[in-house]
């Protein structure tokens, strides 16, 4: 199995941190947060993995090497001109995903600022059980952006729309009583999206309004409900320092 670390953002609600490093770079509690999610995917037998990179890519490539990529088989997508968004990082990354053995096969699509204990092999058999273009880890917490999700008949959720504070929601289909889910930037996904990406056309796009895009054309687009594992967002300061704290709890073990 396959995975990709986006890695490529400027981290500038990290600054002055990500003024001289890039965000992947970041540390916490001594490790980067590179390396951090990196081991996670490890313990789950991943070790092919690709990484975006745009902000001081020469940096993050070092300090591969000199890690000597954590004995995994890692490639490079660089964004040197432009910074891809999420869809386009993705798309550009396609043929890591299409060409080997195990081109038929999903991969994990994993935010390097964030920092969880949400099982990803169980995610992976979800969505292999839901057979589901992708599958999205969601939790129940206050977040300005959410996701909308209808629950069927068996319990599971399908992605109908989002919620962006201030603004109306955006609905993909038809649900009568929609379900608010704050998305956890953890993606299991069936190779047969790249197919589908086309982000109208253009090379930078996030791959949400995708998502609502092939939903509204049938497309199955499903939520993993995490809400008992831990989840932390690790894009500000603050938060570098209240997942060092938890650390330091053992409220997740790395």
């Amino acid at each position: 199995m396959k995975a990709m670390i986006l890695a490529a953002g400027l981290g500038t609600r990290l600054r002055p941190l990500t003024d001289e490093r890039p965000k992947a770079l970041v540390e916490v509690d001594g490790r980067t947060l590179l390396e951090i999610t990196l081991g996670r995917l490890r313990r789950f037998g991943i070790t092919d993995v690709i990484i975006n990179v745009h902000h001081f890519a020469g940096m993050v490539m070092e300090y591969l090497k000199t890690h000597g990529d954590f004995g995994m088989r890692i490639a490079i997508s660089r964004e040197d001109e432009l910074l891809l968004d999420t869809g386009g990082g993705l798309k550009k990354a396609a043929d890591f995903f299409l060409q080997g053995g195990d081109a038929g096969e999903p991969f994990i699509l994993h935010n390097v600022d964030v920092l969880s204990a949400i099982d990803l092999q169980k995610m992976v058999e979800f969505h292999r059980k839901e057979n589901a273009l992708a599958t999205l880890a969601v939790q129940q917490r206050k977040s300005s952006r959410m996701l909308l999700f209808e629950a069927q008949d068996d319990g599971s959720l399908l992605m109908c729309g989002r919620r962006t504070a201030g603004q109306e929601d955006e609905m993909a289909c038809a649900a009568e009583r929609p379900q608010a889910w704050a998305f956890a930037g953890i993606h299991v996904i069936s190779p047969r999206i790249f197919g589908l990406l086309n982000g109208g056309g253009e090379p930078v796009f996030s791959i949400i309004p995708e998502y609502l895009r092939m939903a509204s054309g049938g497309e199955k687009i499903v939520g993993f409900p995490a809400d008992g594992s831990y989840w932390r967002d690790l894009g500000t300061a603050a938060s570098l320092q209240q997942a060092a704290e938890d650390m330091e709890r053992k409220m997740i073990e790395l």
